[in-house]
């Protein structure tokens, strides 16, 4: 679908002149003389239908320029008369925030009367309170006042101190909290208008920001011409242009006009992909850049790096490149150390279920277990396995050490007297062979290596 624009002639050669948009500072395309509705002229300015297409602009018609109306000669433009009577102040009224006033808010006379026998008002239940002495309980109603509701004969109860009860009943005994305690009592937390961060979970990095200085370089360096090509390169690879051609092609069928060859702009496309890439690469590594240390995610700053063995890098990209390499190196040396101090302080607290945790969750997938360090969380390990431990607390051991690269070199001691335990016991024998010695049976194969499941991708309905 076309669209119109303003233009100004820039050159005129014998039937074709050339254009730019107007107010503009280069060139943008050329048009045939006979098209322009009088003598063309260098500066004078026209309206334009354009059409945009993968090779460029093309005029399709010209019209001439918008000029200023005459002085109205039909009497045709609106005027305001002044009114002719007695002018009257504007009074301008707002209406009340909120869901409205209240029925005691107006003059005396104009308030409704309280029946005899009627509860007092909120208001002045209030005030009768303070006057009396006496203090409201925490949590109550504002309302009318309702008679408490009694679990039994002869003795009530609150509301609130019923809910605290059963509550403190099904949760709160157990971690030794009082029945009508608040979550910000127990925690110690101030109140405060934000709601309280997610238990367990803490704030996700934000992305890196997006750049597009050097995009946009590329971009200015590019003939008009090759400008849509570009565009659809730095959006999508090859794959749209090559999506871009064909929609267009198909269009231009519809339209009745002339298709272009996709072989002469997949030409041009790879010709221009290399700088293309080039340019989206140095963007998402400025941007890498600007986001500061320990505030962008590992993996973004991981794949950034990684992502630079598929470019052809210029001076100013490897520079980049040395800045973000040593960035990620750091990162990730301070993620082993603070690993290996928490397996430290594991060890030394002879906590066999945190140190396996950590075992099998190490920072980086390069990161492995020193010889040292591992035969310490070995012994915790085989210390805790032993006869006299709790059941549950043996086979919660006995399941996360399965799953660790240590596995083979544990020693349990004993095996507690239940049937879950010894179940679990042969089940797990191939993976801790000192299981099979304990139960005095033929040490099985190892369990076959868990092999992550591929993560079927539902195919988009076109």
């Amino acid at each position: 679908m076309p669209r119109r624009i303003d233009i100004e002639i820039t050159s005129v050669n014998g039937e074709v002149a050339t254009w730019r948009a107007a107010g503009a500072r280069l060139p943008k395309g050329v048009l045939e003389v006979a098209l322009l509705p009088a003598a063309p002229a260098v500066g004078s300015t026209f309206r334009a239908d354009i059409e945009q297409y993968m090779e460029g602009l093309e005029v399709v018609a010209v019209l001439p320029a918008k000029e200023a109306s005459p002085e109205d000669p039909r009497n045709e433009r609106l005027s305001l008369l002044p009114s002719q009577g007695p002018s009257t102040d504007i009074t301008v009224t707002y209406a009340p925030k909120g869901r409205g006033a209240r029925r005691s808010e107006g003059p005396r006379e104009e308030r409704r009367p309280r029946r005899e026998g009627a509860p007092s008002r909120p208001r002045e239940r209030r005030a009768e309170g303070e006057r009396s002495g006496e203090s409201r309980p925490r949590g109550a109603s504002t309302g009318e006042s309702r008679p408490p509701r009694t679990e039994g004969p002869g003795e009530s109860r609150p509301r609130r101190e019923r809910t605290g009860a059963s509550r403190g009943e099904s949760r709160g005994e157990s971690r030794g909290e009082s029945h009508g305690e608040s979550r910000g009592e127990r925690t110690g937390a101030p109140r405060t208008g934000r709601p309280a961060p997610t238990r367990g979970r803490s704030p996700r990095p934000a992305g890196p920001p997006v750049s597009t200085t050097h995009r946009n370089a590329f971009l200015a360096q590019l003939a008009p011409e090759q400008l849509p090509v570009a565009e659809q390169l730095l959006r999508g690879g090859m794959l749209a242009v090559r999506n871009a051609v064909e929609e267009q092609n198909r269009n231009a069928l519809v339209q009745g006009r002339a298709t272009v060859d996709p072989l002469t702009i997949e030409r041009i496309a790879e010709d221009l992909s290399g700088r293309a890439n080039l340019a989206g690469w140095k963007d998402r590594a400025a941007g890498a850049l600007a986001a500061g240390r320990g505030e962008l995610r590992l993996r973004d700053l991981r794949a950034v790096v990684t992502s630079a063995k598929t470019i052809t890098l210029d001076e100013e990209a490897r520079t980049q490149l040395k800045e973000l390499q040593t960035s990620l190196t750091a990162r990730i040396e301070a993620l082993r150390a603070r690993w290996v101090e928490r397996i430290e302080g594991a060890v030394t607290g002879a906590d066999a279920i945190t140190a396996l945790q950590l075992v099998a969750d190490p920072p980086d997938f390069s990161t492995q277990l020193s010889a040292e360090l591992a035969t310490k969380v070995v012994e915790v390990v085989s210390a805790s396995l032993s006869a006299d431990q709790e059941p549950a607390r043996w086979r919660e051991i006995v399941t996360l050490a399965a799953q660790t690269t240590i596995r083979r070199t544990v020693k349990p001691t004993g095996i507690p007297d239940d049937e879950e335990c010894r179940a679990l016991a042969h089940r797990d024998a191939g993976a801790i062979p000192a299981l099979a010695t304990l139960l005095g049976i033929k040490v099985p194969p190892p369990p076959p290596l868990a092999r992550p499941r591929r993560r079927v991708t539902p195919a988009r309905s076109s």
